[in-house]
């Protein structure tokens, strides 16, 4: 049955937009929510396949509960990529009046203008502190949609969605909720935990076909046989890329480790610069002199534009986002043939392609080794095959490394089922963050509160909540012995240090953690160095440390050596299992010394083997734990260490030495411009105060404008005439 949009129940404006774009009627799924009462407010739980329409469902009914509900929306997605992805794609709205606004930073905020707003789109840990802080907007929210649902499965984002999701039900038990998901085994589990009515489907705009390459044959779960035309006879990732691109296709590679995605991207790119237009090497090498444009050079960021130039790329976490951007950009516009990406891709930002290759089936466990991935993850992977706009049919490639391996790939991933996801909430790192924010909150003010609350989860859903007990116990007992809670009887209130931590939101063990450390600086006679400041937080479950390399353990212990001014947490003796816990810890505060002692970003690239976009992690991170370090130091009344900790959050802000702090307060003075003026003898306050606008004008990256904004924060407005030459 064809269901057109002019014939939805939506405002006349709306149906418009939507016909506008050129889409006049809806895909089978679509159809099924429509019957299933999307429009209607109805809970639904969508489990299709990629590129199946999940977006647009989303749209209609948000669109609904907007103009003609008079609420608000808030989109739920699990990453950053995602939100900035979904804001692009949601502000033509405002031509229906509609105000959008991406949320999904500052977690120590109640972020009071995101209440002028209709569509709100954020991270789930961005709306799980938006309740902490008890945000009053909330209530006018007419429609949840959780993008991304299946990741409750995720041990890192899972728990926080579904306590997220538990909690929005309770508080908003009127409100609709959509939840967006992968065709995954148990979806009707997740739909009755939600209320909700299921609409799952195979169906896909483009017929993907799966298969597996061995020896030069493609051959497809249907039986089909293709043949790849051999350019290499080393790697037949280079055979597909060319076989896909001369027949004016394009293809995402998906590689199991970063250095992995560089070095395919390097050769495939060698081997199909040959097939692109004039007009299409030009185009590249616009693109890669505007990439080599986008912050610091890096041998990272240089080698990047080598291979853009030839048509293809790399994507991976420790690029920059502004390189990320660009090449999802020229991959969309045809322009980038081949991204080589490790799999976050396939789980964040949509980027289909004619072609999909998998080069590893395995992903490597720290403590573990190689382990096979799951069938869910491939389906992910094999889902991004298939451009609705331009492919009739996508197409999913295994490369088989030995025979005997292609009957398998075939019966375990093509022919496979995705898993059951299972709530990963009962690990006690969630259940101490998640049990904290509840009683902090007053959602959980007694016992038999905590066993409600934990019953409305996922988990509470999937298995009796008596399995918890001992875990649920131990969590209880830690906060009450650290000071985060008191009870009595079995009532159950967060202290002062208890609703802060949960305000701040960060792992309550990270919070002990720092209490101890700053108590410790804080009575030292001692001068507290850097690294000690950045040891402790590294030492934080909230900083994700870095891998430590043999080469690495050399170099530390050369550093520790030599190292002589102590640290606020026990040192290990090198025989203890924590020693190398340790010495990653070690790794990161290092590597935090050196960005705020300017060094180039290559040279801490080349130092740690990070990317780009690690140091932004880390760096990000890391302020947010000396904000966190300095706001728990106050309720302490640590007042020795306060001006240490301010000044190195402004420090890792910047990336800058002790002697650019007071030029950097200063708006539109970051890190470059604040070097050039203290290179240039302007190195307080009052020296700009005193300094001849035109004098300022001729430092390199000062231009009028930042003259006129500096003499203005200073205190001396200034005249156009005083900037010109005499």
């Amino acid at each position: 049955m064809i269901m057109k949009i002019k014939d939805l129940d939506l405002p006349e404006e709306a149906r418009n937009l939507i016909i506008n774009r050129g889409i006049a009627s809806l895909y089978p799924p679509q159809v099924k929510a429509i019957k299933k009462g999307l429009l209607d407010g109805e809970n639904l739980v969508l489990a299709v396949p990629t590129a199946s329409g999940k977006t647009l469902v989303a749209e209609l009914a948000m669109l609904k509960a907007i103009l003609s509900r008079g609420g608000k929306a808030l989109y739920l997605v699990p990453l950053k990529a995602l939100a900035a992805e979904k804001f692009d794609d949601f502000l033509e709205f405002e031509e229906l009046g509609i105000k959008v606004i991406q949320s999904t930073g500052d977690f120590d905020s109640s972020d009071y203008r995101l209440a002028n707003y209709d569509i709100i789109i954020c991270t789930n840990e961005k709306v799980d502190s938006l309740l902490r802080h008890d945000v009053k907007w909330v209530k006018d929210v007419q429609i949840i949609v959780a993008d991304e649902v299946h990741l409750i499965d995720d041990a890192h984002r899972g728990p926080t969605l579904e306590v997220v999701l538990a909690r929005l039900k309770k508080m908003l038990p009127y409100t609709q909720i959509l939840a967006l998901s992968a065709t995954i085994f148990n979806a009707d589990e997740i739909a009755d935990w939600l209320d909700a009515k299921l609409v799952q489907s195979s169906w896909r705009p483009v017929k993907l076909s799966e298969g597996v390459y061995w020896n030069g044959i493609v051959g497809f779960a249907d039986g089909s046989t293709i043949p790849i035309a051999s350019v290499s006879t080393k790697h037949p990732e280079i055979n597909i890329a060319y076989d896909t691109i001369k027949n004016k296709g394009q293809l995402l590679v998906f590689a199991n480790t970063r250095a992995s995605s560089q070095s395919t991207a390097e050769r495939i790119s060698q081997s199909i610069s040959r097939l692109l237009t004039p007009e299409e090497r030009e185009e590249l090498r616009k693109l890669a002199d505007r990439m080599l444009n986008v912050g610091e050079k890096t041998s990272l960021a240089e080698r990047l534009v080598k291979i853009v130039r030839k048509g293809a790329a790399f994507h991976h976490a420790g690029l920059k986002p502004d390189h990320r951007k660009m090449i999802e950009n020229g991959f969309r516009e045809n322009l980038i043939k081949c991204v080589c990406a490790t799999p976050t891709l396939a789980a964040g930002v949509n980027l289909p392609a004619r072609r999909v290759v998998i080069m590893s089936l395995s992903r490597y466990e720290v403590g573990v080794g190689n382990q096979p991935i799951r069938v869910l993850e491939y389906k992910q992977q094999a889902g991004r095959a298939g451009r609705p706009k331009y492919d009739t049919e996508g197409e999913s490639i295994i490369i088989a490394k030995k025979a005997r391996d292609t009957s398998r790939f075939m019966e375990t991933y093509c022919l496979g089922e995705p898993e059951m996801i299972w709530s990963k909430l009962a690990s006690e790192n969630a259940l101490r963050t998640h049990i904290l924010a509840a009683i902090a909150i007053g959602y959980v003010t007694d016992l038999k509160d905590l066993a409600i609350f934990i019953k409305e989860t996922f988990f509470g859903h999937q298995n009796d909540i008596s399995t918890t007990e001992f875990q649920v116990k131990k969590v209880l007992k830690f906060l009450v012995d650290e000071g985060m809670l008191q009870t009595d009887g079995s009532e159950l209130s967060a202290t002062q240090f208890g609703r802060r931590v949960s305000q701040l939101y960060i792992d309550p063990l990270s919070a002990v953690i720092l209490r101890n450390g700053l108590k410790e600086a804080n009575q030292s006679e001692s001068f507290i160095s850097e690294v000690a400041y950045f040891h402790l937080i590294a030492a934080t479950p909230d900083l994700r440390n870095l891998y430590l390399r043999q080469k690495d353990q050399t170099e530390l212990q050369r550093f520790l050596t030599d190292y002589t001014e102590g640290f606020l947490l026990e040192t290990p003796e090198e025989w203890d299992p924590e020693y190398e816990f340790f010495l990653m810890t070690l790794k990161s505060a290092l590597l935090l010394q050196q960005w705020i002692q300017e060094k180039p970003e290559d040279a801490i690239i080349m130092r740690f083997n990070v990317g780009s976009g690690d140091i932004l992690y880390i760096t990000d991170n890391a302020k947010w734990l000396l904000y966190s370090a300095s706001e728990i130091g106050k309720l302490f009344n640590l007042t020795k260490i306060q001006k240490s900790l301010r000044e190195l959050h402004m420090r890792v802000s910047h990336g800058i030495k002790k002697e650019l702090v007071p030029l950097v307060k200063l708006k539109g003075i970051g890190r470059v411009r604040a070097r050039m003026l203290f290179n240039s003898g302007f190195k307080s306050i009052a020296s700009l105060r005193r300094a001849e606008p035109r004098e300022l004008a001729r430092i390199p990256t000062i231009g009028p404008e930042i003259v006129r904004s500096i003499k203005e924060q200073v205190g001396e407005p200034m005249f156009d005439q005083e900037l010109e030459v005499s």
